[in-house]
């Protein structure tokens, strides 16, 4: 019995124990040096079924397939302009992991740069892909998927299903060379906050230096915290699994309204506040009518038959109550009352902007 009441005691302790949100480290931060290397390159796509460039508006795509054809010993006149219906000329562009070691495979995007209209069924050529310091990281080749496709008739009349023109090679380029990565440099790892924030900063050092030791996590600013690290990479590398898994409980963001004017969307943070203020809004309606009267005179009274426009304006001005806005209103309560109103999201906005203007609102308001 006494067992049965100290669990349920500590079932209710649960329910009523606050939430606390916790992430874990390496989802709100990155490791400085552990990042990405974008690839782009330029080759051709061959085996089109008759959807490629057409070379009289696209002169580079046969100026490529001539100089791939004397790679191989093949010359091509320089007068003649080869018809090239099932060849297209492609950017591709790739991103390179972290750590990619040579050998290994990373997909890749194939998108047309000329008129090609479709790159269903195309097989993309060996092409170099480069970083943005002109060196070869990878070659890619290989068939493409296309998701979309499209179909036209004699009559000129035609139909496409998403973008035939872009498609995808999974697994499709080869690693040559690994990215330099300065992970194994030094004696201090840094961790880049996603989201910059002094508390947030702070409570990282502070879990680290809980379980690591005092001095061991600096917190340089809003965004780095600087940690002392081990040399040995089968150590650096238990190091950093150890910490990417702490739980940090991240700051709760700063006050701000985001309005997308464009959409009508509307997105209030949970800090945001509202001083004392007095509100009204209404809608002014002006309706402009035009019609046209015909003058008739009598059969007898000699005159003309004359047209005259006849123009109506009439103005319909909603009617509209002045409400006050409380101190310290909470978003639940901004909420309640929108929904109370029935505002629409354009009378919101012009509501949240003139509270900005008069100094009502506490948040950073934000129109994109």
């Amino acid at each position: 019995m006494k067992h049965l009441a100290s669990t349920a005691l500590m079932l209710v302790a649960m329910l009523v124990a606050p939430v606390v949100l916790a992430d874990r480290l390496k989802d709100i931060s990155d490791v400085q040096g552990v990042r990405t290397n974008q690839l782009i390159g330029y080759g051709l796509v061959v085996g089109l079924d008759g959807t490629g460039d057409k070379t009289s508006q696209t002169p580079f795509t046969a100026q490529t397939f001539r100089n791939m054809m004397e790679q191989f010993g093949i010359s091509v006149p320089e007068n003649l302009t080869p018809k090239l219906k099932n060849v297209a000329a492609v950017s591709i562009h790739s991103e390179l992991p972290p750590f990619a070691k040579p050998g290994q495979r990373i997909d890749i995007t194939v998108s047309s740069i000329g008129n090609a209209s479709s790159l269903r069924g195309g097989t993309l050529l060996m092409t170099p892909l480069r970083g943005a310091d002109g060196r070869v990281y990878a070659v890619a080749q290989g068939d493409l998927v296309v998701g979309g496709f499209g179909a036209q008739g004699s009559d000129g009349s035609k139909i496409t299903v998403n973008v035939p023109s872009v498609g995808r090679i999974p697994n499709g380029a080869s690693v040559e060379v690994a990215a330099p990565n300065p992970f194994m440099e030094g004696d201090i790892m840094t961790f880049n906050l996603h989201n910059p924030d002094f508390t947030t900063a702070k409570r990282v050092r502070d879990e680290i230096n809980r379980l690591l030791g005092p001095g061991v996590a600096r917190s340089m600013d809003a965004t780095s915290i600087t940690v002392t690290a081990p040399r040995d990479p089968s150590q650096r590398v238990t190091y950093l699994s150890v910490l990417e898994n702490l739980q940090i409980e991240p700051a709760e963001a700063a006050a701000k309204v985001i309005i997308n004017s464009r959409t009508g969307t509307i997105v209030v943070g949970n800090n945001v506040r509202v001083s004392p203020a007095a509100v009204t809004h209404g809608n002014l309606t002006v309706t402009i009518s035009e019609s046209v009267e015909v003058s008739q005179p009598n059969a007898f009274a000699g005159g003309r038959t004359a047209v005259t426009p006849d123009s109506n304006v009439d103005i319909t001005q909603e009617k509209s109550h002045m409400f006050k806005v409380g101190n310290s209103v909470t978003l639940d309560d901004i909420v309640s009352a929108v929904n109370r109103v029935g505002m629409a999201p354009g009378d919101l906005m012009a509501i949240l902007e003139a509270l900005k203007q008069a100094g009502a609102l506490r948040a950073e308001l934000i129109v994109i």
